[in-house]
């Protein structure tokens, strides 16, 4: 017990003491305007090379991937219920998730959040 407590507080103080490290050492890197501008081969930069992407985009791009693994998650019971029976419980579960993904899919329409043209 004693040598599974000298290595837990041996690996947090190595640990911490990496982190200072690069802390001290990253000062340096982070002030340099050289390595913040950007590169055009040799030529000085004609516009700003960290243009923001759409924040609409990105959110579309969350919904579907949310939904997307929701939908993954209906696969194994689609394989049950080509069996002989599925019971009550398993009907109940999957309508709840099916309401719950539809009201869902209605939330976020109505939010708008599914509107790619504005």
């Amino acid at each position: 017990m004693e040598k599974v407590m000298v290595s837990v507080l041996l690996s947090v103080l190595l640990g911490f003491v990496l982190l200072l490290v690069g802390l001290f050492l990253g000062v340096s890197v982070l002030g340099s305007w050289e390595k913040m501008s950007p590169f055009e081969c040799g030529f000085d930069p004609m516009g700003s090379s960290r243009v923001p992407f759409s924040l609409r985009f990105f959110l579309l791009a969350v919904i579907f991937v949310v939904f997307d693994v929701e939908i993954v998650l209906l696969f194994p019971v689609v394989m049950v219920m080509g069996g002989y029976w599925m019971w009550i419980g398993g009907y109940l579960v999957l309508s709840f998730f099916l309401v719950l993904l539809f009201g869902g899919v209605i939330h976020e329409w109505r939010e708008g959040s599914l509107e790619w043209g504005s």
